[in-house]
């Protein structure tokens, strides 16, 4: 597997690939988190803010950091109405600029397999919440095939081409997560899967969308063009429409919370 470096630097190009997809996710997650109002939030890899938005539009909440460390993503995020409330700045998840003790709760959405030591970034969220405080993380099943656009990443592999992954996807496993959680200290543990659709208006539009993505993108701009026109009409096979030309596509993603003793 590749496991160079991906960014998501364009904001607003993720919001249409990635930013609807987390935030269908992100809906069923808080649901099943269930946080009370008026709480601290810190949002670690908060990407373009389309998770934190949802913060701040059911929860109410007293204060909410957002921290991600691409200047791109953070400055796309504070065009959000949402920043009315939360402060969005760079950061990394396994050094958290914030004193102990500062929040209530800590969520990472379809972030923990992007940092490099997870349980690092385990701990940090930990460190900033106050007892009794709780962390929460939902990531894409990319190992079990849960993820968006991977009728198109098979295909690519089928092509005999490597692409980019997330340089820890078991980070994602429920195993994994629970075992993460437990090691750092947190308790009543618990774990689940989060399945999602999304419809899209026909088969270009899917295509079109997976695109914008910085995973397939870095793999797809470097093949000719006769091979993308085969990767196509492979993923279209895949994926075949409704009487209306609609394609629907389901991911699923594993989740976890944990509430800090105290």
């Amino acid at each position: 597997m590749a496991e160079q470096q991906i960014r998501f630097d364009d904001g607003a190009a993720y919001e249409r690939m990635m930013g609807v997809w987390s935030r269908m996710a992100g809906e069923i997650f808080l649901d099943w988190v269930a946080p009370r109002t008026g709480a601290r939030w810190i949002d670690i890899g908060c990407g373009n803010g389309a998770f934190t938005e949802l913060i701040v539009e059911r929860y109410s909440p007293a204060e909410v950091q957002g921290i991600d460390p691409s200047d791109g993503q953070i400055a796309y995020a504070r065009t959000r109405p949402g920043a009315r409330v939360a402060k969005f700045q760079q950061g990394d998840a396994m050094a958290l600029q914030f004193p102990d003790r500062s929040f209530d709760a800590a969520t990472m959405a379809l972030v923990i397999f992007f940092v490099p030591e997870p349980a690092k970034g385990v701990a940090e969220m930990a460190r900033v919440l106050a007892p009794g405080g709780t962390a929460a993380a939902y990531a894409w099943d990319m190992e079990g095939g849960g993820f968006p656009v991977a009728p198109v990443l098979s295909e690519i592999r089928a092509l005999g081409r490597t692409h980019l992954y997330p340089p820890r996807i078991d980070a994602a496993r429920i195993g994994v997560m629970q075992s993460l959680w437990t090691g750092a200290g947190f308790e009543g543990v618990e774990t689940r899967e989060i399945k999602v659709q999304r419809s899209f208006t026909d088969f270009e539009d899917y295509w079109t969308t997976a695109m914008l993505g910085a995973i397939v993108s870095a793999t797809v701009d470097t093949m000719p063009p006769d091979e993308v026109a085969s990767l196509k009409k492979n993923v279209r096979a895949r994926l075949p429409a409704d009487a209306a030309g609609r394609i629907t596509y389901e991911a699923r993603a594993n989740a976890v919370k944990g509430r800090l003793p105290g």
